[in-house]
């Protein structure tokens, strides 16, 4: 067993651990039946480190610290520094290093800001995480327990059954019909099988697709179950040494690629802009006055503290949410969880109480009888595999009848695990005299393997007119809402130690049991508030199509089409994507299929969540754009959701989409703020520059005044959001965004020029300082004032008021804006006091603003018909 790093060679990795013999391994590394002690594990734990991957572990303090110390804003800032050690202490004879201790100020300011925000937003996320984390069973002390994955080491037992993820590289002791997904690896579709001893020589070992009694980390159980000793942990995994070339996760969100997109649009009117505002004013300032003011209008443009913004809007999002039983387990999920349209979900549990019970257990022609429960029972008791809710009622029902006493007659020879694509479930069981093979599935899939019937302990061939009379009976049960599956068996297996799919034919047809699920009282309601809010839902299902058509009618799902697995086979993605548009029951499917509807959803334009806690829904929450899971579910389902509710309840779940949309608008309302200010103020700026003798601001004014309305603007993560605004999905816009800057930010921009218009002709004001000062304070409060404006489609302070959070930060900013001249910093950056008649501008032209963005606001909504 090994923690150190080695080549991707599997001979060398693994060819001894796979090819010992079981009892060799045991006895060459010294694995105890009862597994590791405490101390031996903590010991290893201390000695090995986490059970984590090294792209996977979470950042250190000083990593966010270095990030946001050289953020692209702060590198901006140094590289000025550097020209301002030139400037104002190398060349004149009386160094002034008033400027540099600015911006060191500024640096300082926004580096602790980024860094105090995106480390606290990121703590709370892992949080959370830990709420959901993935567990694993090991034994320790002799017992069984529960651990988290990232505590498993070396030498640990540990214990998988079917829809556990893989902790770690482990060697398989026991196994029972272990079969293994390792799709995330090699790419085979088809599960494969692990065994105790390997069938294999060491020279025979060219891929991990040969090592069959090693089972990988990351991978996961299909069905079965096995226990495993740890081999390998952490970064010597198969999975650590490739981790950096596998592509997981999910395709960027329209949200991801709009924010990038921002970048790339800034960072084209920098470079266009720099260059231009140099060239405007090199002639009448300095060349390095002129770079240094170009550069400053480039930084100005920019929303400075969108990624401060980004991670506390989405840190406190998550935590709303997390109150309201929904998890984030990835923060860039909640733009999607908040813009979802359709919701894709299986009908169990979510429209249903989740709450099986087995309601008849009937022979071929209808009427009650206890040896079909009986047989049912034996199946359900014995198998290995993940005991679902039909297996559990199957089993209460039993008890219920006293048949402990029948199960102690028999003991388990051997199962056929359930897989998707048959659909049902075997186990070979003895009673010491004879063994018995007793198969439990679908309908359809029984009557296919089964060549005679059982009625009354007589039987006899299977007719046509038996097969059609089953079927007419199961459809009249599932009509009721009742779930059925058949039972039969065969007693003539003679002495076969190992069975496979093959012997489950020639079959005896004993009868089926039936199980009630009733839809749940608040599905209904959930489901119209889904579609008032812009949802669709869809319900894609394994069960058949009468028991699925009379749970939907009952919470006001359309199911007048119903369309089947075996249906949407033979049609092209084209032609499902048809049906998908009028559609909104599918059943009879296979993992497979509800993946593909859920990627031409998604390819047509949705965005589409998935609900699903089961092994077969993994491929579906991965390639839907929001996977939801709940906490209950299977550990490959958990692992592959992006969140979780701990409550399995479409309302839980409708509480966390508000939350999302909220979180989406108020980071909206930053960025569509910024830009179109940040755009006015620069057109305003360059254009006085141009026209006056001097700068309307120098670039220490500039950064100052922007980081000031930018601190102004942090409490936007907590603002109130227009109930209007929740009612429908909303999704990123590029095209929006370019439109509301390109309107708003010339409005802001001619009330900028008004200013230049009255502290010129009106005040004749020729001192620079002063016209600077009035320019940076008015800006601020401008800003600040107009936010109020822009954060709502209503009248503010009227009909829609912020959070009280944000009132207090425009206000506290605004007045410090007014303060700064007044003080030695003003002073290091060339403000001075301001008169008091210049308040009527500071204060009477935002006042201005704010009536004529009003009526401007009213334009805009008639010709867009949005705001945010």
């Amino acid at each position: 067993m090994t923690s150190g790093k080695e080549d991707l060679n599997i001979k060398a990795l693994y060819g001894k651990e796979c090819i010992l013999p079981k009892e060799d391994f045991i006895q060459t590394y010294h694995i105890e039946e009862s597994g590791l002690s405490s101390s031996q594990a903590n010991e290893r734990l201390h000695k090995y480190g986490p059970n984590e991957i090294r792209q996977a572990k979470p950042k250190k303090w000083y990593h966010y610290f270095l990030e946001s110390l050289l953020s692209p804003f702060n590198c901006i800032l140094l590289g000025i520094v550097a020209i301002l050690f030139y400037t104002d202490v190398y060349l004149p004879e009386t160094p002034s290093y008033a400027n540099i201790i600015v911006i060191a100020i500024l640096v300082s300011a926004s580096t602790l800001l980024e860094f105090f925000e995106e480390y606290r937003s990121n703590q709370a996320a892992e949080k959370l995480k830990e709420l959901v984390a993935t567990t694993t069973t090991v034994m320790r002390d002799g017992k069984e327990i529960q651990i988290p994955i990232k505590d498993v080491t070396l030498g640990d037992l540990v214990l998988l059954s079917a829809g556990s993820m893989i902790p770690a590289d482990l060697r398989v002791l026991e196994a029972k019909d272990l079969y293994v997904g390792q799709s995330s690896l090699t790419g085979e579709s088809d599960a494969v099988r692990k065994n105790i001893n390997s069938e294999l020589t060491e020279e025979n070992l060219d891929s991990i697709s040969d090592l069959d009694t090693i089972c990988f980390m990351g991978t996961n159980v299909i069905s079965g179950s096995a226990k495993c000793a740890v081999i390998k942990t952490a970064d010597s995994t198969y999975f650590g040494k490739v981790s950096h070339t596998i592509t997981s996760g999910k395709p960027k969100s329209s949200f991801q690629m709009g924010i990038e997109s921002i970048s790339k649009l800034l960072i084209r009117f920098m470079v266009i802009l720099t260059p231009i505002v140099f060239l405007l004013n090199a002639w009448k300032h300095s060349p390095v006055t002129a770079f240094t003011f170009a550069v400053a209008i480039a930084i100005c443009i920019t929303p400075l503290l969108l990624p401060v913004i980004l991670s506390s809007s989405l840190s406190k999002g998550a935590v709303k949410m997390s109150k309201k039983k929904t998890i984030v387990k990835k923060l860039d999920s909640i733009q999607n969880f908040g813009a979802m349209n359709i919701l894709c979900t299986d009908k169990t549990g979510t429209l249903t109480e989740d709450k099986i019970v087995l309601e008849k257990y009937l022979d071929i022609n209808g009427q009650e009888d206890l040896r079909i429960l009986k047989h049912a029972f034996l199946n359900s008791y014995f198998q290995t595999g993940l005991k679902g809710n039909i297996d559990e009622a199957v089993i209460r029902r039993g008890l219920q009848n006293d048949m402990k006493e029948t199960v102690e007659k028999y003991k388990l020879v051997d199962e056929i695990p359930f897989d998707f694509s048959r659909r049902r479930l075997s186990v070979i069981v003895s009673d010491g005299n004879k063994k018995q093979l007793i198969t439990k599935g679908a309908v359809e899939e029984i009557l296919e393997i089964c060549t005679m019937v059982d009625y009354k302990g007589n039987v006899s061939p299977i007719t046509k007119q038996i097969k059609d009379n089953v079927k007419q009976i199961s459809k009249t049960l599932n009509k009721d809402g009742l779930r059925v599956i058949a039972v039969c068996q065969k007693n003539d297996i003679g002495d076969i130690s190992n069975f496979g799919v093959h012997h489950e034919k020639n079959m005896v047809l004993l009868g089926f049991i039936g199980f009630l699920d009733p839809p749940k009282e608040s599905a209904k309601i959930a489901i119209e508030k889904l579609n008032k809010a812009g949802i669709r839902v869809v319900v894609l299902t394994g069960d058949n199509a009468e028991v699925t058509k009379c749970i939907c009618k009952k919470v006001n799902i359309n199911s007048k089409n119903v369309v089947l697995g075996s249906e949407i086979e033979k049609l092209s993605d084209a032609a499902v994507l048809r049906l998908l548009r009028k559609t909104n029951i599918f059943v009879k499917l296979s993992p497979i299929q509800k993946a593909r509807i859920v990627r031409l959803l998604k390819e047509d334009g949705n965005v589409v969540g998935y609900m699903g806690d089961g092994i077969n829904d993994a491929p579906s929450l991965t390639n839907s754009d929001v996977g939801i899971s709940v906490d209950t579910a299977v550990d490959i389902a958990k692992e592959s959701a992006d969140i979780i509710l701990l409550e399995k309840d479409l309302q839980v779940l409708l509480d966390g989409v508000r939350e999302g949309r909220k979180t989406f608008a108020n980071l909206m309302k930053y960025i569509k703020m910024a830009t179109s200010f940040n755009f006015g103020e620069v057109m305003s700026v360059i254009i006085a520059s141009v026209l006056l003798p001097f700068l309307p601001e120098t670039p220490i004014q500039l950064l100052v005044e922007g980081l000031l309305y930018d601190f102004g603007q942090l409490t936007l993560p907590f603002d109130h959001v227009d109930e209007e605004y929740l009612q429908k999905p909303r999704q990123f816009s590029l095209k929006s965004l370019k439109n509301f800057m390109l309107f708003m930010g010339p409005l802001s921009s001619a009330f900028d020029l008004m200013v230049f218009a009255a502290l010129w002709f009106i005040f004749q004001v020729r001192e620079v300082a002063l016209f600077q000062t009035v320019w940076f304070t008015y800006s601020i409060v401008s800003n600040l004032l107009g936010m109020h404006i822009i954060r709502t489609a209503k009248i503010p302070f009227v009909q829609s008021n912020a959070h009280k959070m944000v009132y207090v930060s425009s206000i506290l900013l605004s007045i410090i804006g007014i303060l700064v001249p007044f003080t030695w910093l003003g002073k290091a950056i060339g403000l001075v006091p301001i008169p008091l008649p210049f308040m009527t501008i500071i204060l009477g032209i935002p006042i201005l603003y704010c009536f004529v963005a009003m009526f401007a606001k009213k334009i805009y909504l008639k010709k867009y018909g949005e705001w945010i």
